[in-house]
């Protein structure tokens, strides 16, 4: 390893207060919360399309008997009743701060499945009051953010888990092992998708909820959503649909990409971004939105490779996702991974145990409450997840690529860094 790579760890260690790296984390890192026989009990924040998924999970996890929901906050009572009667609980149960289940002693951890401007403040406020985190993805809105929530775990001892489920399929982390062990060679460039066909209506449209809630529900607190947010009157479409509001969510970009990438950065073993560039616009449906429609973005990496991941919500057909060697070339295949040489001959091969699912991410938590089992993405993976695609979005916007300045620590327009393009960055 050279002293770029070195520096740009030791620059990732500093900014987050980590004390290991991303697929390097100890197994017993955090204190556990329960004891491993005890009931573990969950307060769920949100009671949305997402929050329904986690609400089914409950259902499942209960039947062991030691699982147990408490409450269900939303800042619309509406969806917070909705929830609690399908996890059977009192309607006491469902309310419209979500602070008052983080003030109830009873509850171990919380799951934050919010829109992404709360994730941040939420998790935040979470560990603050001692409690574990089960946050939907992305973790945070913002770098800053992100940076600010795995300080704060740190500093409090308590377990986050980000939702990006598909690192509960064991397929990354063997590829990562199968990567440590040169099965590849040096690795020089990966590439991944997420590609939608959205018919006329387009992403994230809901006009008939729009119309239907014209005026806001007498219900529901929206000076509560709006959180940190800029002040703004009552606007449903801002409220049902506000993946496509710069205020509230990046879009393709961190609602989606961060999935994909994420998967990338754990087999590569990767940390922060070096250089990031988006390209893409509104093409397809200039209704209104704010977050691109289409979107790529191309990432590299200190370790002397690069990411590319394509987006479009236009048309299905994506690409391989693979992760390119000197001597090989990795292909995953959706039941893990097989990688081959330039021959065609296979060099090795993984079948995937566990899935993208998530019962499983949750009972990951569980187990590491209880005995201390390695999370599958915990908040220093949320953050290397949150980097790329919040650096992808401001180089949109700016029309400039984005660096990390390792002295400023923090995102600066890539002409402004210093940065030697003949650097040697093998790792």
């Amino acid at each position: 390893m050279n002293n770029t790579t070195r520096l740009s760890r030791r620059s990732f260690l500093r900014t987050t207060g980590a004390s290991g790296l991303v697929g390097g984390l100890a197994a017993k890192s955090y204190a556990a919360v329960v004891g491993a026989n005890e009931r573990i009990r969950v307060g769920l924040i949100g009671g949305g399309v997402i929050a329904q998924s986690h609400v089914n999970a409950f259902n499942v996890l209960r039947k062991s008997g030691r699982f147990e929901p408490i409450a269900v906050a939303d800042c619309w009572k509406t969806r917070a009743m909705q929830a609690v009667k399908k996890l059977d609980l009192p309607e006491s149960r469902a309310v419209i701060d979500y602070r008052r289940i983080l003030d109830n002693k009873e509850v171990d951890y919380v799951t934050v499945a919010a829109p992404e401007h709360q994730h941040g403040p939420m998790t935040l406020a979470a560990l603050e009051a001692g409690k574990a985190v089960y946050c939907e993805k992305p973790m945070t809105r913002t770098i800053p953010e992100a940076q600010s929530v795995v300080r704060k775990q740190k500093e409090t001892g308590l377990p986050v888990q980000v939702g990006i489920q598909g690192m509960s399929d064991d397929t990354y982390e063997s590829a990562a092992q199968a990567i440590r062990d040169g099965v590849l060679g040096q690795v020089v460039q990966a590439q991944i998708d997420y590609v939608r066909r959205y018919g006329a209506q387009g992403p994230w449209r809901r006009p008939d909820l729009v119309e239907r809630h014209v005026d806001k529900p007498a219900d529901l607190d929206w000076n509560a959503w709006l959180g940190q947010t800029p002040n703004v009157p009552w606007d449903p479409r801002r409220y049902f649909e506000w993946q496509n509001f710069w205020d509230y969510s990046g879009g393709v970009s961190t609602g989606l990409f961060v999935h994909r990438i994420t998967r990338i950065i754990k087999a590569c073993d990767l940390s922060l971004p070096r250089r990031v560039v988006g390209m893409g616009g509104i093409w397809l449906w200039p209704d209104g939105r704010e977050t691109p429609d289409n979107f790529e973005m191309l990432c590299e990496y200190p370790r002397g490779m690069t990411v590319y991941v394509l987006g479009t919500m236009g048309n299905r057909v994506g690409v391989d996702h693979l992760i390119r060697g000197h001597r090989g070339t990795m292909y995953f295949t959706g039941k893990g991974w097989v990688a081959k040489d330039k021959e065609g001959e296979v060099l090795a091969e993984h079948r995937s145990t566990g899935a993208e699912d998530i019962l499983l991410h949750h009972m990951n938590l569980h187990h590491h409450l209880r005995n201390g089992e390695e999370l599958h993405c915990p908040a220093e993976l949320g953050l290397a997840g949150v980097a790329p695609v919040c650096m992808a979005l401001d180089s949109w916007r700016t029309g400039r690529m984005m660096a990390w300045n390792e002295e400023k620590q923090e995102v600066v327009p890539a002409d402004t860094a210093p940065f030697d393009p003949y650097l040697e960055t093998k790792a």
